[in-house]
């Protein structure tokens, strides 16, 4: 009567591409007499069972060795991948440095232009204020201009009527001559009247007395002091009049000279306002032409600066997904590491155990028998394949 024997599983899971790999063992009884076992009984009573046993055996650890020399080229060539994406990964890391530098000169091309923007803008800042002080000059001289023609008006008013008064005091001369001489007529005429009446009365009578020549010199006197009178009325309006005329001749003067001086500044305020308008409207010119010329400098460089960004934008996402690559391909290369382990520790497993097999059959009898049952489970592309090895009695 034969006791009941140990039994234990081992299973060994990889996945495709070293995504998981697990091992595990499990040990049951099982009866003597179960089938398809290999018990201590059958070692020793079944030496062809053995040999079939290490036959199975040494094709399953070739076949495992075939498969441990296939992943081994595997890791060899993904070894070989991540050192060339390594490698590539240098040549992006000086082509990021290039673009750095362009990056640079680019940057220090748009504070140059920047500088000059800003140089631009005090220049059309500076043009405003220009144009306001000339607007300003422009207001000022033109109320000075609008003062001055005022001031030519009432000038020309007054020399109107100066000579308005010079005309009146013309004829008021001719008439007053005129008086003179009709005064100086009538009185010749009365004395020529008076003398014949005179010569007349002495023919008449001789007993006239002496008055008579008192009469003659009182006529006299009269006479005299009327000449004296209209020489003296004559003479006091000649020196009337002249004293106007000279007096209305200076001021005359003064005004033609004032007049003069006027209309003297008023060409030169006119030339003046003529050169302001022009340096105005050139201003005003070149005010336009920095706008624009800043408009599209603006517009330019702006549209420079997204395209850069619009690469540095790439650049970076592309940097990204190496990165993530790089992540997944040491993930994927830890976990071939991995089963590389287990591979090798399974196989190590397997040559103890060979060793076993191969020990003298009479310490196999002496020894206390263990079946164990080796299962590989293999995923590949997410397919689990599970070769199952015969039961192997363990010897103790």
């Amino acid at each position: 009567m034969s006791s009941p024997s140990n039994s234990r599983t081992t299973s060994v899971y990889g996945g495709a591409g070293g995504r998981g790999t697990r091992i595990s063992s499990s040990s049951a009884r099982a009866p003597h007499s179960s089938p398809g076992r290999f018990n201590r009984g059958d070692a020793v009573d079944s030496p062809a069972t053995g040999k079939a046993s290490m036959q199975n055996l040494n094709n399953r650890l070739a076949s495992y060795l075939e498969k441990v020399h296939l992943l081994e080229t595997s890791n060899a060539d993904l070894e070989r991948k991540i050192s060339d994406w390594n490698e590539s990964r240098i040549d992006v890391t000086f082509d990021h440095s290039v673009f750095q530098d362009t990056i640079n000169d680019l940057k220090d091309e748009i504070r140059s232009i920047t500088e000059d923007n800003a140089a631009a803008i005090l220049r059309v800042d500076n043009a405003k204020l220009a144009a306001e002080d000339f607007k300003l000059k422009y207001d000022n001289e033109l109320a000075m201009r609008r003062s001055i023609d005022a001031d030519i008006d009432n000038l020309r008013k007054i020399l109107d009527e100066f000579s308005l008064s010079r005309s009146d005091l013309e004829v008021q001369i001719e008439t007053l001559n005129e008086e003179l001489i009709m005064l100086k007529r009538s009185h010749q005429e009365e004395l020529s009247q008076v003398s014949d009446e005179l010569g007349a009365q002495g023919n008449v009578s001789s007993d006239v007395p002496a008055p008579s020549m008192d009469l003659a010199r009182d006529i006299d006197e009269i006479r005299k002091k009327y000449e004296n009178m209209a020489e003296k009325n004559r003479q006091e309006m000649v020196t009337w009049s002249e004293s106007k005329i000279n007096t209305v001749q200076r001021e005359v003067v003064t005004h033609n000279e004032e007049l003069q001086s006027s209309i003297t500044e008023l060409k030169e305020l006119t030339s003046s306002f003529q050169r302001l308008k022009i340096e105005l409207q050139t201003l005003l010119s070149t005010k336009s032409a920095l706008a624009e010329e800043l408009k599209s400098t603006h517009d330019r460089y702006g549209d420079q600066l997204d395209r850069l960004q619009t690469n540095v934008t790439d650049k970076e996402d592309l940097l990204s997904q190496f990165h993530a690559k790089i992540a997944n391909n040491k993930q994927e290369y830890d976990a071939l590491l991995d089963v590389k382990s287990i591979l090798e520790r399974e196989i190590e497993g397997f040559r103890e155990l060979m060793r076993g097999v191969e020990s003298p059959v009479k310490e196999s009898q002496k020894a206390t028998t263990k079946p164990i049952a080796v299962v590989v489970e293999t995923v590949v592309n997410e397919t689990v394949v599970k070769n199952s090895k015969p039961d192997v009695d363990e010897k103790k």
